[in-house]
C-alpha cells in the first residue's frame, strides 16, 4: 500500500495521535511540559487533518511543530520514552513529511543522545531512515550526520561499531546515489562550465550541483581522513582508521565510476589525491624483503601491514578495472608494483593477495608492452616457483636474480629426474601436482566475474594462514583470465577488420585490400611479448594438473593461443602451443621424433624477459591420474606397451577440437598435430573401417590392448570427432588443404618406414584419413588428386634405403614394395583407399560433368591403371573391383577412359591367381553384354585383346572357354553395327594419317593397308587363331578354333576383297602351320587325368592326341572356307599357291601317324574337291565335318550332292559376295561355274592323292618287330573314296600311266592288314561275306574308272585290259592273299581280340565281287579290239584256274563255284570271239590254258569235306555236268576252228570222267550217289555222241573217237576180269567196297555203251569196236556166280542189250565189202 493512498494518511493520523497520547500519559508525572506539548499536538494535527485537503504537504509544512513534543521526550533522556519517540519520529520520516528545518532539529538532538551515549542503535536507525527516506538534507546537516555515524563506529560497543560501519558505508553510498540521481534529472539541460581558474577545490566545487557538492566534499575528507590529515567538511570527526578509509574509497570507486569519468572535479580528486596517496601507502610493502632486520621495528609504517596492503591493492584493482582510460601512467605503476610483490622473497601473504589483485586487473586495453610482458612473465615464474621447493636437487630451480638467463634453470629443471609422487594422493580434491610437490586447487571463481578472497578478508587484522594452493588458485585463474582478455580482443578487433573487408570487397570487386599495418604490429607484438609465459605456466599447469575441469581450461587457453597466434600468422608460438597439447595427450617420455624436435627447438632459445627467466618445463613422468587404457606404442618404444590417462583422452579432445575448429590457420603444424593423433589412435587400438572412419579395432599383436569402460564409451565419440575434422576440411581454403594433405601424405610414408624398419602392423591412420579428405573435397578434387593418389601409389612401390636396418639388407623390388606380411593391412588399405577415391571421384557430379572434361577423367582413372603394375593379389582384387562398381555405375558415361578401364581389366598374369581372374573377367564380360555401343569404336580392338588374354590364362578353364564366347559376340556386334563402326573409324584414321603426315611419319598399326574396319575384324581372327594354336589346354583350342571357323563362315562376307589375302596367308595358312608344327612335336606321354578327378578318354589321353583333335579342327575349318569361299579366293592373284599350299596341309595331315589326323585331312580333301553348286534348303547333303572322327559309313560320291559340306544359304552366293561394298566381284554366269574350275588346281590335287596313297600304302621294308605305322581301315577308305571325286576333274588328261599309279595304290590299300582290336569293328564275323567300305571303295573306284572309258573316247579304252589286270588281281586274293611286306598276319579267325596283332582281312567277298564286275566287264568288251590284242580272255581263264584247281581247297566254298560259273559266262561269250579270231593266232595261247583249267576242276586233287551232305554232293555233281555240257555244245562241235591237240586233251578228259571214281571214304547208304554217276554217264555220252556223230567232218575226230572208245571198252574188260578173279578167291568173306561199287559203275558203263551204240549209225562204228563188245560178252557171264545182289542186278541190266547182237551172221562176202 503507497505511502500517500488516503488509507495510509489516515493510518499515520491515527498513529501519531495514539502516539502522542502514549507520550502525553508517560511524561504525566515528571514531564508536564512535554505533556502539554504532547497534547497541542494532537489538537494540532486534528485541525490540520481537518482544514486541508492534501493533509500530507500540511503535515510537512508544520513539521517543526508536529515534531516538537518527540524532541522534547528525546531529551527527558529517559530510555522508555526516548524510543517512544524516536519511534515515532522515524514513522514521519518514513512517510517524507520531515521539513528541512524540522530534519535539522532532529539531527542536533540525536547528536545531544550521542554525546550522552543513549540509544545508539537506535540513533543508527534514525539517522538512515532520515538519509534513505528523502533528500531534504544538506551540506553542514548532513556532514553533522555522517560524523554522528562514524563516531558511533568508534565506541567500546563492538555490535555498535558493526552497525555503525555498515550505517556509514550505507550512508556514503546514499550520497553518492543521489548525486547519480541529480545528474539524472538534469541529463538533457546542456550547461556552460564556468572557467576552471586554477586547480583550487574551492572553486571547483562551486560548479556542482547541490548533491554533487556533497558526494564531492565526502570523497575529499575520506582522502584527508586515509592520510591521517584534517577533513575539511566532516567536522567533530574525533578518530578514523585507515582501514575503513580505504574501504570506503574503494567501494565508492568500485561502485560509481561514471561519476569520476563524467566530472572534471572527480578525476582531479582522482588523479591528485587519491593515486599519490596509494602509492605513498605501498611504499613499505616494496621496500621490505623477507627476513631482513627491520622486521623488529616498532614503526607500522617499515613493515606491510597485511589489512592496509590488502585494502590498498583492492583499490588499485579497483583503479585498473574502472579507470585505466583516465589513469594510464599510475595504472602501469601499480601494475609494476604488483609484479615486484610476486618476488620470491616477498612473504607469501603478500604474494597471495598480489595474485589476487592480478585476477582482478584482467580485462586490460593495449598498453605498454614491457609492463604486460612483466606481468606474464611474473606470473609464470610465480607458478613456477610454487612447485618449485628449495631444496638440494632443484635449488638452482629458484628464479634466476633480475636479468639472469633462465636457460641454466631451465636445464636443471628439464633434466632432473620425476621424483616419486605421493602415493596416496588420488583424491577426488581439484589439485595440481608436480614432481613432489602436490597443491589442491581452490574453486576461485567462475570465469570472467572475478572475486579475491583474500581481498575480501576486510575483518582480519594479521595476515591469516594462507590455505595450500590458494596463491595458486588465484594465479591460475588469473592466468586463464589473461588468455582470455587478449583473445576476446584481438578477435573482436579481427572480426570487425573482416566485416570491413568484405565491405570493400563488395564496393570494390577489383581492388585488393589493404589493412591497417599498425593494430596487427600492435596485436602481434603483444601476442609475441607474452606467449613464453603463458605457454611455460600453462604447461606446467597442465602436466600439474589432476581435475578435469581444471584441466580443460588449461586446455582452452592453450588452443585459443595457439589459434590466435595462427590467425595472426605467428608460426613459432603457434606451433609451440600445439607441440604442447600434443605432448600433454601422448604418454610421459613418448618418443615422438616431430614433437621431440619442435621442443628442442623452443629450448634452444632463451627465454630471459625483463629479467624473469621463463622456463618450458617438460611434462613429468609420474602421474596420478587415473588409467583409462594400456596399448601397444607405434613408435619403438623401449617398455612393451603405454598407458593412456583420463587427461591425455582430455587432451586428444582438445587437440581434436583445435583441428576441428581452426584447421585453417595450422597450416605446418597439421603435422604435429596429425602425428600426435595418430598415435593416440593406435594405442587406443582403432582401425579404419569402410569411408576411412576409425572404429576400435581388434589389438595388434604383442600384449592385447587393454581399455576401461570410461575410454570405451568415448571411443565412438572421438571416433566420430576425428571423421568429422576430415569432413570440415572442405570448407577449409586450396592452400590449407594442401597443408593437411601433405602433412598426411608424410606422415603415412613415416608410418611405414616405421612398420617396415620394426617389423610391425604399419598404423592406417593417415591412410584412412587422406581418403576421408579425398571423400569430402570431391568438388576441387583436382587441386588434391595428384599428391594424394600419388602418394597412395607410391606405398605400393615402396622401396627402402639399405640403411635401415642390416636384417633388410635385400634391395626390395620396384614392384614388391610392400609386400613383407606386416605391410598387407597396409596395402589393403591403401588400395581400399585409392579405389574408393576413384569411385567417389567419378560418381560425383562435377561442373561441368565428367563427360565434358576429359581431361578431368583421366586424371581420375589414372592412378587405378598404375595399380596394374603392383603384383599382390590383394590389390589387384580391389583394383578390379571397384573397376566393376565403375563400369556399373558409370560404364556408359566413361568415354575416353575406356583405354584405361579396358588396360586394368586386360592386366592379368597367370601367375595371380584364379579369384583375381574371375573378377577381371566379370569386368569383361560386363563391358561385352552392355558397353560395346558406348564406347569409341577405337576401343574395340583393345576389347578384342583383352578377350583374347582371358583366352590365354590358365587359372580357370571355364573362364577361357567363355572369353571365346564373348569374342564371338563382340564379332556379333561387329557384324550388326558393321556400317556405324566403319565410319567412326574411317574418321579416326583420316585423322591418325593427318597426324603421321604431318611428323612426317608412317602410320603404324597391325594390318596396315587393310581398311580399319577390316583391320578390327583381322585382329579378331588373329586373337582366336593365336588361342588355337597356343593354349596347351585342348578345349580352349577347340573352342577357339570353332569360333574362328564360324565367325569367318558367318561374318567374311564383310571383308574386302584383298582383306582375303590376309585372312588366308596371316591367320588361316599361319594357324595351319603353328598347329601342325605343335602336333607334330607333342609329347607322346600319358596324362594320367584331366585335373581334379577327371577321368580322360583313352583317345585324348596323351598332349599328342590333344593337338591331333585341334589339327583335325583346324584343317577342317580352313578347308571349309576353301570350299565356301571359293569364288572369292579365286579373285585373288595367288589362288594357286594358297591351294598347294592347302594341299600340303592336308598331305603331311593324312601322312600324320595319328589315324584321326589322317582320317580328317581326307575328309577335308573330299571337302575341298567336292566343290559343287550352292545346294537349297531342302537338299540335304552328308556333312563330312559332322562325321569327323566316327569311322565314316560309304558316301556315294557320284550323288548329285556329294560329301563335300554343302552351302547351305538363305540367299544367294552372289548377293552375298556382293554385299559389301568393296567387294568388287562379278558373278560368274550360270552354267559356267566349271570355267572357275581350273584343272592346274584339280591335277595339283591328284598329285597329292597319289603321293598321300603311295606313301601310306606302301609296305614296311624292314623286319617286321619294328613295325612301323600301318594306316587304319577308316583312312584307307576315306582315300580310296576321294578318287572318283577327283577323277572327275582330271578325266580329260587321265593316261595309262595315271592308271597304273591308281593300279599300286588300290592294291597297297587292300593289302594292309587292320589290328586285332579293331577288326571286330569292321568284319561282323569271318563267316558273313560282307565287304569292307575300303574293299567297296577300292571297287567303286575301278567302276568310276571303266565307266568313264565306256563313255570316254576311243583313246580312252586301250585301258581296258588293265583295268581287267587289276581286278584279276584281286580275284586272286580269293585264294591267295596278298602279303603286307614282310609282315606276318594271322588268319582272321584265329586273331584274338585283346592282343596286339595283325590281322589279315577276309579277301573272299571282295575277290568274289571283284570276279563278278569282271565278268560283268567283260561282257559288255568281249569284242573290243584292246581286250582280244592283250589276251584278257587267257588272262582271266589263267586266273580262274587257281580257285578252279583248288575247288574244295578254297578259302571259301563259294569261290569256286563262282569262279565256276563265271568261267562258264565269260567262256560263253569269249568262245564265239575266239573261233572268230582263230585265224589270227591271238588266241592260241588261250586252249591250253582252258583245258588245264577244266582238268584242274574236273578232277581236283581236294576231297570234299567230311560234313558235305548228299544234297550239296549232288548239286556240285551238277556243276560238274555243267561244264560238260559246256564242252559238247561249246567246244567239240567247232573242233574244226580248234587246235587238235586241245581236243585230244578234251577227249582224254571226258574218258577219264565216264569211268567212276569215287571218295574211299562213303557210306554204304551213299555210295550210289557219290560215284557222281551223272557226271561219268554224261561225260560217257558226250564222248560217245561226239565219237559216233554222223557229221565227221575231219578223219582226225573219227580217229579221235575210235581210240576213246577202245581205252573205255579196254578198261572195262579189266575191271571185270580182275572181279571174277577177287571173287573166286575170297570165298564168303565179302568185298571191299569200293571194289563192289566200281564193278557196279563198269557194269553201268558198259549198259550205256551198248545204249549209245544201238542209237549210233552203224556205219559210224568202227569194226575194232564191235569185236571190243563182243568180247565183253563171256566176261560178263563169268560174273553171275558173284554173291552181291547189287552186282546181280548191274549184270542183269548190262546183259540185256546184247540181245540185240543175237541175229544169224551175214555172209563174208558182204562183210567185206562193206
Amino acid at each position: 500500500m503507497s505511502t500517500s493512498s488516503p488509507e495510509a494518511v489516515k493510518k499515520l493520523l491515527e498513529n501519531m495521535q495514539t502516539d502522542l497520547r502514549s507520550l502525553s500519559m508517560e511524561c504525566k508525572k515528571k514531564f508536564p511540559p512535554v505533556k502539554e506539548a504532547a497534547e497541542s499536538g494532537i489538537v494540532k494535527i486534528k485541525t490540520i487533518a481537518a482544514r486541508n485537503t492534501d493533509i500530507l504537504a500540511a503535515l510537512k509544512e508544520n513539521s517543526s511543530e508536529v515534531v516538537q513534543p518527540f524532541l522534547m521526550g528525546c531529551g527527558t533522556k529517559e530510555p522508555k520514552i526516548t524510543q517512544l519517540c524516536l519511534a515515532a519520529i522515524q514513522r514521519l520520516m518514513s512517510h517524507e513529511v520531515v521539513s528541512e528545518a524540522a530534519a535539522g532539529n532532529i539531527i542536533n538532538m540525536l547528536w545531544q543522545l550521542m554525546e550522552n551515549g543513549l540509544e545508539e542503535l537506535k540513533l543508527l536507525q534514525t539517522v538512515l531512515v532520515l538519509l534513505t527516506t528523502n533528500t531534504v538534507v544538506h551540506d553542514e546537516v548532513l556532514s553533522k550526520a555522517i560524523v554522528l555515524c562514524f563516531r558511533l563506529h568508534f565506541t567500546k560497543d563492538n555490535i555498535t561499531n558493526n552497525t555503525a560501519a555498515a550505517t556509514v558505508r550505507q550512508v556514503v553510498t546514499v550520497v553518492f546515489e543521489r548525486m547519480v540521481a541529480e545528474d539524472e534529472r538534469f541529463k538533457g539541460i546542456v550547461e556552460q562550465p564556468p572557467p576552471v581558474q586554477g586547480n583550487t577545490n574551492r572553486r571547483s566545487v562551486s560548479t556542482l550541483r547541490p548533491s554533487a557538492k556533497d558526494a564531492y566534499m565526502l570523497f575529499q575528507d575520506l582522502c584527508q581522513l586515509v592520510n591521517a590529515d584534517a577533513p575539511y567538511w566532516l567536522v567533530g570527526m574525533t578518530e578514523m582508521t585507515r582501514t575503513f578509509g580505504l574501504e570506503l574509497l574503494e567501494s565508492v570507486l568500485n561502485d560509481f565510476p561514471g561519476v569520476f569519468l563524467q566530472h572534471q572535479e572527480f578525476s582531479f580528486l582522482l588523479k591528485e589525491r587519491v593515486c599519490p596517496l596509494v602509492i605513498k601507502l605501498f611504499s613499505p610493502n616494496i621496500k621490505f624483503r623477507q627476513g631482513s632486520s627491520s622486521a623488529a621495528s616498532p614503526a607500522p609504517v617499515e613493515k606491510p601491514y597485511f589489512p592496509i596492503c590488502m585494502r590498498l591493492l583492492r583499490v588499485v584493482s579497483v583503479l585498473i578495472k574502472h579507470f585505466y582510460s583516465l589513469l594510464v601512467t599510475e595504472c602501469e605503476i601499480f601494475l609494476s608494483l604488483l609484479v615486484k610483490f610476486l618476488d620470491g622473497e616477498k612473504p607469501q601473504w603478500l604474494r597471495a593477495v598480489a595474485v589476487d589483485s592480478f585476477c582482478q586487473s584482467y580485462d586490460m586495453k593495449q598498453h605498454s608492452t614491457k609492463v604486460f610482458r612483466d606481468i606474464v612473465n611474473a606470473l609464470g615464474s610465480f607458478i613456477q616457483s610454487l612447485f618449485i621447493v628449495p631444496n638440494v636437487g632443484n635449488a638452482a630451480a629458484v628464479s634466476a636474480p633480475a636479468g639472469g638467463s633462465g636457460s641454466g634453470a631451465q636445464g636443471t629443471t628439464q633434466g632432473g629426474p620425476g621424483t616419486g609422487g605421493a602415493g596416496g594422493n588420488l583424491t577426488t580434491q581439484a589439485a595440481f601436482e608436480y614432481r613432489g610437490t602436490w597443491i589442491p586447487l581452490m574453486t576461485v571463481s567462475v570465469q570472467g566475474s572475478a572475486k579475491a578472497t583474500y581481498l575480501e578478508m576486510l575483518d582480519k587484522v594479521e595476515p591469516p594462514s594462507i590455505p595450500e594452493g590458494y596463491a595458486m588458485s588465484v594465479a591460475f585463474s588469473a592466468l586463464l583470465d589473461l588468455v582470455r582478455g587478449i583473445t576476446s580482443m584481438i578477435e573482436r578487433e579481427l572480426a570487425t577488420e573482416e566485416e570491413a573487408a568484405a565491405e570493400f570487397r563488395e564496393a570494390n570487386p577489383d581492388q585488393q585490400w589493404q589493412p591497417q599495418p599498425g593494430a596487427h604490429l600492435v596485436w602481434e607484438e603483444m601476442v609475441s611479448a607474452c606467449w613464453c609465459g603463458l605457454l611455460a605456466a600453462l604447461s606446467l599447469l597442465l602436466d600439474a594438473s589432476t581435475d578435469e575441469t581444471a584441466t580443460e581450461n588449461i586446455l582452452k587457453a592453450e588452443l585459443t593461443m595457439a589459434s590466435l597466434c595462427g590467425r595472426l600468422g605467428l608460426v613459432t608460438p603457434r606451433d609451440a602451443f600445439i607441440t604442447a597439447i600434443c605432448k600433454a595427450s601422448l604418454p610421459p617420455h613418448y618418443a615422438l621424433t616431430v614433437l621431440s624436435s619442435n621442443a628442442a627447438n623452443l629450448s634452444s632459445k632463451a627465454y630471459s624477459i625483463q629479467g624473469q627467466s621463463v622456463q618450458i618445463i617438460s611434462p613429468s613422468s609420474e602421474s596420478h591420474q587415473q588409467v583409462v587404457a594400456v596399448g601397444q606404442p607405434l613408435t619403438a618404444q623401449p617398455q612393451g606397451t603405454v598407458v593412456l590417462t583420463a587427461k591425455n583422452i582430455q587432451c586428444m579432445r582438445t587437440l581434436l577440437n583445435l583441428a576441428h575448429c581452426h584447421g585453417a590457420v595450422l597450416g605446418t603444424s597439421w603435422q604435429l598435430v596429425l602425428a600426435t593423433l595418430q598415435h593416440l589412435v593406435w594405442i587406443l587400438g582403432l582401425k579404419p573401417g569402410v569411408g576411412g572412419a576409425l572404429k576400435p579395432g581388434r589389438a595388434v599383436e604383442g600384449p592385447s590392448t587393454v581399455l576401461t569402460t570410461a575410454v570405451m564409451t568415448d571411443l565412438p565419440v572421438i571416433s566420430n570427432i576425428l571423421s568429422r575434422l576430415f569432413e570440415s576440411s572442405q570448407y577449409l581454403d586450396d592452400v590449407s588443404l594442401h597443408h593437411l594433405i601433405n602433412a598426411l601424405c608424410s606422415l603415412s610414408l613415416e608410418a611405414m618406414e616405421m612398420a617396415y624398419g620394426n617389423n610391425k602392423e604399419p598404423s592406417l591412420f593417415a591412410v584412412a584419413k587422406l581418403l576421408e579428405t579425398g571423400l569430402v573435397n570431391m568438388d576441387r578434387i583436382e587441386i588434391l588428386w595428384r599428391p594424394l593418389t600419388g602418394h597412395l601409389l607410391e606405398r605400393f612401390f615402396f622401396t627402402f634405403s639399405l640403411s635401415i636396418s642390416p636384417l633388410f639388407c635385400t634391395p626390395v623390388c620396384f614392384a614388391e614394395g610392400l609386400s613383407a606380411p606386416e605391410l598387407q593391412d597396409e596395402r589393403e588399405w591403401g588400395a581400399e583407399a585409392l579405389t574408393a577415391l576413384i569411385k567417389a571421384g567419378l560418381a560425383y557430379k562435377h561442373d561441368p560433368p565428367l563427360a565434358q572434361n576429359q581431361r578431368l577423367q583421366l586424371l581420375l582413372l589414372n592412378p587405378l591403371k598404375e595399380l596394374s603394375n603392383v603384383l599382390h593379389a590383394d590389390i589387384r582384387q580391389k583394383q578390379l573391383e571397384s573397376v566393376l562398381q565403375i563400369l556399373q555405375s558409370q560404364g556408359d558415361s566413361l568415354g575416353p577412359g575406356w583405354p584405361l578401364v579396358l588396360g586394368v581389366i586386360g592386366a592379368i598374369r597367370n601367375d595371380q591367381g584364379e579369384s583375381l581372374i574371375r573378377t577381371a573377367f566379370q569386368c569383361l564380360q560386363l563391358v561385352v553384354t552392355d558397353f560395346l555401343p558406348t564406347m569409341p569404336c577405337t576401343c574395340l580392338q583393345i576389347v578384342v585383346d583383352v578377350a583374347g588374354s582371358f583366352g590365354l590364362q590358365n587359372q580357370e578353364l571355364n573362364i577361357s572357354l567363355t572369353s571365346i564366347g564373348l569374342l564371338w559376340n563382340i564379332s556379333d556386334y561387329f557384324f550388326q553395327r558393321g556400317e556405324a563402326i566403319t565410319q567412326e573409324l574411317e574418321r579416326e584414321e583420316e585423322a591418325l594419317q593427318k597426324q603421321a603426315r604431318e611428323k612426317g611419319e608412317t602410320l603404324n598399326r597391325p594390318f596396315h593397308p587393310a581398311p580399319p574396319f577390316d583391320c578390327l575384324w583381322l585382329c579378331l581372327y588373329a586373337k582366336l587363331g593365336e588361342l588355337c594354336n597356343v593354349d596347351p589346354r585342348p578345349a580352349v583350342r577347340k573352342s577357339a578354333g570353332q569360333t574362328l571357323f564360324s565367325t569367318i563362315a558367318a561374318h567374311g562376307t564383310l571383308l574386302q576383297q584383298p582383306t582375303w589375302h590376309i585372312v588366308v596367308w596371316k591367320v588361316l595358312f599361319h594357324l595351319l602351320d603353328c598347329v601342325r608344327t605343335s602336333s607334330t612335336t607333342a609329347d607322346k606321354e600319358k596324362i594320367e587325368s584331366g585335373g581334379g578327378n577327371i577321368l580322360i578318354h583313352h583317345s585324348r589321353d596323351t598332349a599328342e592326341k590333344q593337338w591331333a583333335e585341334t589339327w583335325v579342327l583346324t584343317l577342317a575349318g580352313v578347308a571349309r572356307i576353301f570350299n565356301t569361299r571359293r569364288y572369292l579366293l579365286q579373285q585373288l592373284g595367288d589362288f594357286f599357291e594358297a591351294w598347294d599350299v592347302l594341299l600340303n596341309h592336308i598331305q603331311s595331315a593324312a601322312l600324320s601317324k595319328n589315324n584321326e589326323v589322317s582320317l580328317a585331312a581326307l575328309k577335308s580333301f573330299q571337302e575341298i574337291l567336292q566343290i559343287v553348286t550352292p545346294v537349297k534348303d531342302s537338299d540335304k547333303a552328308g556333312d563330312a565335318f559332322a562325321a569327323m572322327g566316327v569311322p565314316p559309313v560309304l558316301i556315294d560320291p557320284l550323288s548329285a550332292s556329294g560329301p563335300g559340306r554343302p552351302l547351305v544359304r538363305s540367299d544367294s552366293l552372289v548377293e552375298r559376295l556382293t554385299r559389301y561394298n568393296g567387294a568388287e566381284l562379278q558373278a560368274p554366269p550360270p552354267g559356267e561355274e566349271s570355267a572357275l574350275e581350273d584343272s592346274a588346281l584339280w591335277w595339283s590335287a591328284w598329285n597329292t592323292w597319289y603321293r598321300t596313297g603311295t606313301d601310306s600304302t606302301r609296305p614296311p621294308s624292314g623286319p617286321t618287330e619294328k613295325l612301323s605305322f600301318i594306316p587304319s581301315q577308316p583312312f584307307l577308305t576315306a582315300l580310296i573314296q576321294i578318287f572318283p571325286a577327283l577323277y572327275q576333274h582330271i578325266k580329260g588328261n587321265f593316261s595309262m600311266e595315271d592308271l597304273k599309279k591308281l593300279g599300286v595304290i588300290l592294291h597297297g590299300a587292300v593289302s594292309v592288314p587292320i589290328s586285332s582290336d579293331a577288326s571286330p569293328f569292321i568284319l561282323p564275323s569271318y563267316t558273313e561275306a560282307v565287304l569292307t567300305s575300303l574293299q567297296e571303295a577300292v571297287l567303286t573306284a575301278l567302276d568310276v574308272l571303266q565307266k568313264a572309258i565306256c563313255v570316254g573316247p576311243e583313246n580312252l579304252q586301250v585301258m581296258y585290259p588293265a583295268i581287267f589286270e587289276q581286278l584279276l588281281l584281286f580275284v586272286e586274293f580269293s585264294c591267295k592273299p596278298p602279303q603286307y611286306g614282310r609282315m606276318e598276319t594271322k588268319h582272321v579267325a584265329n586273331a584274338k581280340y585283346n592282343q596286339a596283332e595283325w590281322v589279315a582281312l577276309n579277301y573272299v567277298p571282295f575277290a568274289e565281287r571283284s570276279l563278278e564286275v569282271v565278268v560283268d566287264l567283260y561282257h559288255k568288251t568281249a569284242c573290243h579290239k584292246a581286250v582280244i590284242n592283250e589276251k584278257v580272255l587267257q588272262n582271266i581263264i589263267k586266273t580262274l584256274r587257281m580257285p578252279l584247281g583248288l575247288k574244295y581247297a578254297c578259302p571259301s566254298e563259294s569261290t569256286w563255284k563262282l569262279a565256276v560259273s563265271s568261267l562258264l559266262k565269260v567262256l560263253s561269250i569269249g568262245l564265239p570271239v575266239a573261233r572268230q579270231h582263230a585265224s589270227s593266232g591271238k588266241f592260241d595261247t588261250m586252249w591250253p590254258e582252258l583245258a588245264n583249267a577244266f582238268e584242274d576242276f574236273l578232277f581236283t586233287k581236294s576231297t570234299p569235306p567230311d560234313n558235305v551232305s548228299i544234297q550239296e554232293f549232288q548239286k556240285n555233281e551238277a556243276i560238274d555236268v555243267e561244264v560238260v555240257q559246256l564242252i559238247s555244245s561249246e567246244i567239240l562241235p567247232f573242233a574244226n576252228f580248234i587246235p587238235k591237240d586241245f581236243v585230244g586233251q578234251i577227249m582224254a578228259m571226258l574218258n577219264r570222267g565216264s569211268i567212276h571214281s569215287q571218295s574211299p571214304s562213303f557210306t554204304e547208304a551213299e555210295v550210289d550217289v557219290r560215284m557222281r554217276e551223272e557226271f561219268s554217264k554224261v561225260c560217257f555220252e558226250t564222248l560217245l555222241q561226239f565219237s559216233f556223230s554222223n557229221k565227221v567232218s575231219t578223219p582226225q575226230e573219227g580217229y579221235i573217237s575210235r581210240m576213246a572208245l577202245s581205252v573205255l571198252l579196254k578198261r572195262s574188260q579189266d575191271v571185270l576180269q580182275r572181279y571174277v578173279e577177287d571173287e573166286r578167291l575170297s570165298g564168303r568173306c565179302p568185298l571191299p567196297r569200293q571194289q563192289v561199287t566200281e564193278i557196279i559203275f563198269v557194269l553201268k558203263a558198259i549198259s550205256t555203251l551198248m545204249d549209245s551204240l544201238k542209237k549210233t549209225q552203224p556205219e559210224n562204228v568202227d569194226g575194232n569196236t564191235w569185236a571190243q563188245v563182243i568180247a565183253l560178252y563171256p566176261t560178263l557171264v563169268e560174273c553171275i556166280t558173284c554173291s552181291s545182289s547189287e552186282v546181280s542186278s548191274a549184270l542183269k541190266e548190262a546183259l540185256g542189250p546184247f540181245k540185240d547182237f543175237m541175229q544169224p551172221p551175214v555172209s563174208r562176202v558182204q562183210n567185206g565189202e562193206s
